[in-house]
């Protein structure tokens, strides 16, 4: 039914395309068998076939376990052969062409001044000196220090530093000098490791701090002296007695007697030592024995400080005549405040910011002077590093009210730095801090370290900057302002001199300094025999690398002489704030400072919950 097409033809289109496979082999046999017998090979193939439908015979290469196209063989060789080439020539380039790496990139002058600035703490070295000190006409000096004087109870008083070009040493500046490194190498000390110094400034500290610890009975709880000088300089009254002034030689040929002055009395000094002894136990507090050697010290010395009231260079004495201090009031702000870091007691922190304390230091009643940190005044430095506490750890009461306070008059001490505002005058590029008076570039280091330290404070506070009045001021201001100073003494000025000896092509040759100026001849000149070095107009043989020198005059102007110490003559505490200005400036501004060293030993801090308010009377 439905076998068949219904039109009428077979369902298969063609009937051959059904065949069987059985079929299709039968159909296979009939062939020409000759035809297939063997390929044809490529002549047979021209015969048979046109131009134009001969196929391309591929070439091939044998490699032995594979077969592959001469053209893929070719291409993969010919591209190694090129990688090879361009991966020499590479190479070639990296080892023949200069490496330009970060790590290793040109120190800056900051950096390069540093190197040197602490170089002149080997020269002043007293006492007997390792032999790695790298002043080589020096050697070692005031072996007799303190076992001359029979009248003395310290009868040890080997080492230390000599104070400028004399052989005296002053322990009021020298202790400054010695809280001002130990500061910088708190808040700095992965700049001083990069300038692979930080061992160096940590012998520079030690080497002050150990000779501090011989002034005094640094063992007891309770002290009634310190041996606060050692040297005299009086001359006035014609007096001819051989003395460190009157006599030029070398400190290593001292053949006279160096009497040791005693103070019973002395607030600011010991409030000043205890301040270095306190700062340096926090960059020793890996070194558990001596760190805790040092915070004794510091008690004892602000014991003292605060029981025996009085100024160490009060009635005229010979302190009063180089290092006169004019108040003990911001010694003990400043002290307290470093024995607060150094302890974690909040005893010397509830002094520090006790407000009838901060009144007779004078943080409420500005001045002339006011903000310039110095040997004698230390209250902007205080200010400072109270607004540290406030800016990172926010103690809240009963400590909020006068630390506002300091941070706000910090930010003032900060705007009057700035050239817009007329509270100090300026040169042609240098600030004139101490009113034109002498010497000024001690003042300014002391300066540009404050304004490059708290421009890193704001930064680690995340804080873009500070307000003087109405205005805003970005910290790069204040960085700016560091930098511009710095420079000056450097070289950018009006003279193109650098005030640091050694740097730079062009500095003083004529340094004010006894060891200097002398020649290292093995020639003993006696106390008058060394005048002829003082009074030549030659350069000096010696060159005390370093040594940061007086500094100009208020227009600008400098003589280069060595009998005009106002001139030429370098002293500890100004190179202690070169250097802490220097290291502050000194590398990478993103390193910035070290939040948490300085806060090793201040216990986690809770706010104390202020009184209620007094009751309410009708």
């Amino acid at each position: 039914m439905y076998g068949r097409d219904p039109w009428g033809g077979p369902l298969e289109i063609n009937a051959t395309d059904s065949a069987t496979d059985d079929d299709r082999s039968r159909n296979l046999q009939d062939l020409d068998r000759a035809a297939l017998s063997r390929p044809l090979d490529e002549t047979q193939q021209s015969w048979l076939l046109g131009p134009g439908e001969q196929k391309k015979k591929k070439k091939y290469v044998d490699l032995g376990c594979i077969i592959v196209s001469r053209k893929i063989f070719v291409w993969t060789v010919g591209t190694l052969l090129v990688s090879a080439l361009l991966a020499g020539l590479i190479t070639l380039i990296v080892k023949t062409v200069p490496r330009h790496h970060h790590r290793h990139s040109p120190p800056d002058n900051y950096t390069l001044a540093l190197h040197k600035a602490l170089m002149f703490f080997n020269a002043q070295r007293s006492g007997k000196l390792p032999k790695h000190n790298n002043v080589s006409w020096r050697g070692n000096s005031g072996l007799q220090d303190g076992k001359s004087d029979p009248s003395v109870l310290m009868k040890d008083l080997v080492g230390g530093y000599y104070d400028a070009g004399d052989a005296i040493k002053f322990n009021f500046p020298a202790s400054f000098s010695m809280t001002m490194l130990s500061w910088s190498v708190i808040e700095y000390s992965a700049k001083y490791e990069a300038a692979g110094e930080l061992n160096h400034v940590k012998e520079i500290i030690k080497w002050g701090t150990d000779y501090l610890l011989k002034t005094f009975n640094n063992t007891a709880d309770t002290i009634d002296r310190i041996a606060a000088q050692v040297g005299i300089g009086d001359t006035s009254g014609g007096s001819s007695a051989p003395n460190d002034h009157y006599c030029w030689m070398r400190p290593e040929d001292i053949d006279y007697p160096r009497p040791v002055y005693e103070c019973h009395s002395c607030s600011d000094l010991a409030a000043e030592m205890a301040a270095a002894l306190a700062s340096a136990s926090i960059v020793f507090k890996d070194n558990k024995a001596y760190s805790q050697k040092l915070v004794h010290g510091a008690r004892t010395l602000f014991k003292f400080a605060r029981d025996q009231r009085g100024r160490y260079s009060a009635g005229g004495s010979d302190p009063a005549l180089f290092y006169n201090s004019s108040s003990y009031w911001d010694e003990f702000v400043w002290g307290g405040a470093w024995l607060y870091y150094a302890t974690g007691n909040s005893s010397y922190l509830q002094l520090a910011t006790h407000p009838k304390l901060a009144k007779h230091a004078g943080a409420f009643w500005g001045g002339p002077d006011y903000g310039v940190l110095s040997w004698d005044n230390k209250l902007a430095g205080a200010q400072v590093l109270l607004s540290r506490l406030r800016l990172f750890l926010s103690p809240g009461y009963p400590y909020e009210e006068i630390l506002s306070t300091f941070h706000n008059q910090t930010s003032i001490i900060m705007c009057s730095f700035l050239p817009v505002f007329t509270s100090f005058n300026r040169t042609k590029g240098l600030i004139q801090l101490n009113h034109g008076r002498p010497q000024p570039l001690q003042y300014v280091v002391n300066a540009a370290f404050l304004a490059a330290l708290y421009s890193d404070y704001l930064d680690a506070a995340d804080t873009p900057g500070w307000y003087c009045g109405p205005n805003f001021y970005s910290t790069d201001v204040l960085r700016e302002f560091a930098k511009t100073q710095i420079d000056y003494i450097l070289g950018k000025n009006p003279r193109k001199m650098s005030y640091v000896v050694g740097f730079g092509n062009h500095y003083p040759k004529h340094v004010h300094h006894r060891g200097a100026s002398i020649p290292k001849n093995k020639i003993k000149y006696n106390c008058k025999g060394g005048w002829k070095w003082r009074d030549t107009s030659k350069p000096n043989p010696n060159t005390l690398v370093g040594a940061m020198v007086a500094g100009p005059d208020k227009h600008d102007g400098f003589r280069d002489v060595r009998t005009n110490y106002n001139y030429t003559e370098p002293t500890l505490a100004g190179n202690a704030g070169l250097v802490a200005a220097l290291v502050a400036l000194s590398g990478d501004k993103a390193t910035g400072i070290d939040k948490n060293t300085i806060f090793s030993a201040v216990p986690p801090m809770f706010p104390t919950p202020p009184p209620p308010p007094a009751p309410w009377k009708p």
